[in-house]
């Protein structure tokens, strides 16, 4: 079964962030997954633009960046900018006047549009976009902080995302508290990814080729 991998690059090792990318990259992920905060859509903040410079500059995996604040239109320009056609990225909604025009800049740059669904954010909301958009990010915790608890009513929105996803032609991808469990039941039922970050791959004293290789081993 076919299944994407994307390493959560906040829960990385910012002492030598050099050797995380390549160990990453060798060990077979996917794509980098970049989490933008400002402090202000989100209560935290996280990765710079120049986190996501250095990791482009790094790397010819593809880069899959999660911007986590107000008025993204705003400063679009300065990620688009600096990353390679191809690349994803997305964008809350909530956080826009009209999404629609920042989701026409990504595309007009040659990079793959997405829109992320905080838990409290219905499937009816934001349907008009789901045609537009390519990757739908859905999060499973509410967004700003590694290592939150799963909540469980994300499990509906998903399964109205999957009945939704072949007429509209977009994929889904699960970002938060994602387990082998999680994995195990998703992926045959139609996610396309899965955001790894401390309950799977970082901090866990093994190689990341040997974690991402188990993860791909798992019996369906």
């Amino acid at each position: 079964m076919q299944f994407e991998l994307m390493a959560s690059m906040m829960c990385a090792n910012y002492a030598n962030l050099e050797r995380e990318v390549k160990d990453l990259e060798a060990g077979g992920i996917d794509s980098f997954h970049i989490d933008i905060m400002d402090g202000r859509y989100v209560p935290n903040f996280a990765m710079s633009l120049n986190d996501m410079r250095y990791i482009a500059s790094a790397t010819k995996i593809p880069l899959d960046v999660h911007l986590m604040v107000e008025h993204p239109n705003n400063n679009i320009g300065l990620f688009l900018g600096s990353l390679r056609k191809g690349d994803t990225v997305y964008i809350h909604p909530e956080a826009e006047y009209h999404p629609s025009t920042t989701l026409q800049k990504i595309i007009n740059a040659g990079m793959v549009p997405g829109i992320a669904i905080n838990p409290g954010t219905s499937v009816e909301t934001v349907m008009e976009m789901l045609r537009i958009v390519k990757k739908v990010l859905v999060m499973s915790v509410n967004p700003g902080n590694a290592g939150q608890m799963y909540l469980p009513y994300v499990g509906k929105k998903i399964t109205k995302l999957l009945s939704l996803k072949e007429d509209m032609e977009f994929e889904i991808y699960w970002d938060g508290a994602c387990s082998a469990g999680k994995i195990l039941e998703y992926a045959p039922k139609g996610v396309r990814g899965f955001v790894l970050g401390t309950t799977l791959l970082f901090g866990k004293g093994k190689a990341y080729g040997e974690t991402l290789q188990n993860i791909r081993k798992l019996r369906f």
